[in-house]
């Protein structure tokens, strides 16, 4: 695992407890759903960065 995969997973996560805490707020749903897509683009990256596919 290096470091860049792993700095994107973590941003990954930071976002989704975004999105869990602008649920919860009743933030507009353009707005959550943008940060869906942030948080699932960099989670889908980390894990595709990792050294375990090679």
């Amino acid at each position: 695992m290096n470091g860049l995969s792993t700095v994107l997973i973590v941003v990954g996560l930071f976002l989704v407890g975004g999105i869990i805490s602008f649920v919860k707020q009743q933030m507009p749903k353009s707005l959550i759903t943008l940060l869906s897509i942030a948080a699932a683009m960099c989670l889908v990256s980390g894990v595709l960065r990792l050294e375990v596919w090679n």
